[in-house]
């Protein structure tokens, strides 16, 4: 969440830069201003009563002891008039506090201050590009594909599921299983991440923590009347690690990545993106996490980003990397980059990555501070990124390498863990 402090002290600002994602956010200030006046103003309040409930318990104390005890008992009645109204003042310190937290909760990240100005995804920049579209006379959809090759059983996923599921049959299992493995040897022994297995159920605070409650609660599968969650994507349990810690700085940069299953309703939306496997109700992610020192966030973006492009890279596949302007940037983050890899079959970019700075938003919702060398204790800024989603990336794989006699070729990197060097 935003600090209360920067919107005391730069409301103008604060609002101006919500302003510039869309949407009502920057409406919600005014109301957190005054919700934070009253809570001071009551704070102030209590603690003059506690100065004098103070004074006036000693100074029964004295009557007492010099046998003043009608004059005690008279102030006893003094001091219980006060401590009732520190009680209603408890009490709208309570409900003021519980409504600025709730205002709070719903109020985005600030996008970075040069963050490109736009009101959706149609003006993100192109920020580079890498390799070139692959020469394919009349390409296949991945659909058709896994259909020749029999890799995808959409209608035994449908008996199961209902649809924006499927089932990987033999080498189609096999590539998948390839697929993550080659993802996580890479991001734990050329990139230095540590990995994890994390569970797949999450408590509802820990979903708050990242960002994805309560604003996003229809887009998750909830369990035990939303007291727990199927993982929407393993930021969420993998961020969760290091909640209510205080580390040392010595012990930063934190890098951990995960392989999960990712749950989401919001996929499969009538006419979008809804064909195979491109936009699915569950699909496997590899995700990766980084807590850092807030002078190292910016520098620490662009080489997540790097982590996350150089799958793409040893894999041969044509991408390019956008980044996101003010009015098509997440909730949570202040920066992001989004990896797009080229389907010939779409004849168009699918993201297959996002990669994003949060500053200390999530931080602050995590209690997740450092302790610097002169002992003072700071929020850490947190970053993440998909490295990468399988789908999409199933999905460019054996469209980009696509035969004209009908086969697939399996790029040499991913050879050693899928055991062939084609799919006939």
């Amino acid at each position: 969440m935003l600090d209360i402090r920067e919107i005391r002290n730069n409301a103008e600002e604060v609002k101006a830069r919500l302003t510039s994602r869309g949407g009502d956010a920057q409406d919600l200030i005014n109301e957190v201003l005054a919700c934070d006046e009253r809570r001071r103003a009551v704070e102030t309040q209590k603690q003059h009563l506690q100065a004098e409930r103070k004074i006036s318990s000693k100074a029964i104390g004295a009557l007492m002891g010099q046998g003043k005890n009608e004059e005690a008992e008279t102030a006893k009645e003094a001091v219980k008039v006060i401590g009732e109204k520190i009680k209603v003042l408890d009490s709208e310190a309570d409900t003021v506090s519980e409504r600025l937290n709730h205002l709070l909760m719903h109020i985005p990240n600030l996008p970075y201050a040069d963050c490109p100005i736009g009101k959706d995804e149609a003006d993100n920049p192109e920020v580079r590009v890498w390799g070139e579209k692959p020469n394919i006379a009349e390409p296949l959809d991945h659909v058709a594909l896994a259909e020749n090759h029999g890799l995808i059983d959409f209608d035994a996923a449908a008996k199961i599921s209902g649809s924006g599921f499927a089932v990987y049959r033999g080498s189609g299992a096999k590539l998948e299983r390839a697929l993550i493995n080659f993802l996580l040897d890479l991001q734990t022994e050329e990139h230095g991440y540590t990995e994890v297995n994390v569970p797949h159920i999450i408590r509802r605070h820990c979903m708050e923590g990242t960002g994805q409650l309560p604003k996003f609660e229809d887009d998750m599968y909830g369990l035990e009347d939303g007291a727990m969650f199927l993982a929407p994507t393993a930021e969420v349990p993998v961020t969760n690690l290091v909640r209510e810690t205080l580390l040392q700085e010595s012990e930063l940069p934190i890098k951990m990545t995960a392989h999960t299953p990712c749950f989401r309703r919001e996929a499969g939306s009538a006419g979008r993106d809804n064909r195979g496997i491109i936009r699915m109700h569950q699909f496997d992610k590899i995700e990766l996490v980084q807590a850092v020192h807030p002078d190292k966030s910016a520098e620490v973006l662009e080489e997540l980003t790097a982590h996350a492009e150089a799958a793409l890279q040893k894999l041969g596949l044509h991408y390019r990397t956008i980044e996101l302007c003010t009015g098509d940037i997440g909730f949570s983050a202040t920066k992001t980059y989004d990896i797009e890899v080229w389907s010939p079959g779409q004849d168009k970019f699918l993201e297959v990555s996002s990669c994003s700075s949060f500053g200390d938003f999530q931080a602050r919702r995590l209690r997740l501070r450092f302790k610097d060398a002169e002992g003072k204790n700071h929020f850490c800024h947190t970053l993440n990124g998909s490295g990468t989603a399988l789908p999409r990336l199933y999905v460019a794989l054996i469209e980009q390498y696509q035969n004209a006699d009908g086969s697939i070729t399996i790029p040499p990197a991913l050879v050693p863990y899928f055991g062939k060097s084609e799919i006939k």
